[in-house]
């Protein structure tokens, strides 16, 4: 077996995540709201904890995001037919996306909320 060099690896990687964004609708959801609640941290002046929390919930979702599509793909690869337990492996990988969007928006509502309330109280008080 040929080892990989490192940027072999890396590139394959970056394979990787370019195949989840090209061919994965909810990939390309995620990538689509990230910028804009990074973008409304940036004008609300969140604290950096704040921000910190912001890119890890984003991060979180991304990866969970990729490996649901790994776990799809390998159990695709393993049966095309109907099988309970390749369900239950889509189902627990899919499970783990959900899980992680929840954290986003639980993280969201709690760092975003106050700061909007503040200038919604200002705003109209």
């Amino acid at each position: 077996m040929r080892s990989r060099s490192f940027l072999q690896s890396l590139k394959y990687a970056v394979e990787g995540i370019a195949y989840c964004i090209r061919t994965q609708r909810n990939m390309k959801i995620h990538l689509s709201i990230a910028p804009i609640a990074l973008v409304l941290g940036a004008v609300l002046h969140i604290s950096r904890l704040e921000l910190v929390m912001v890119v890890i919930s984003i991060s979180l979702v991304l990866i969970c995001e990729i490996i649901n599509t790994a776990v799809e793909r390998a159990v695709d690869t393993a049966t095309m037919e109907y099988h309970p337990i390749a369900k239950i492996a889509k189902d627990v990988a899919a499970g783990a996306v959900l899980v992680a969007a929840f954290n986003s928006v639980i993280v969201g509502l709690m760092i975003f909320g106050s700061y909007l309330k503040d200038i919604i109280i200002t705003l109209f008080g």
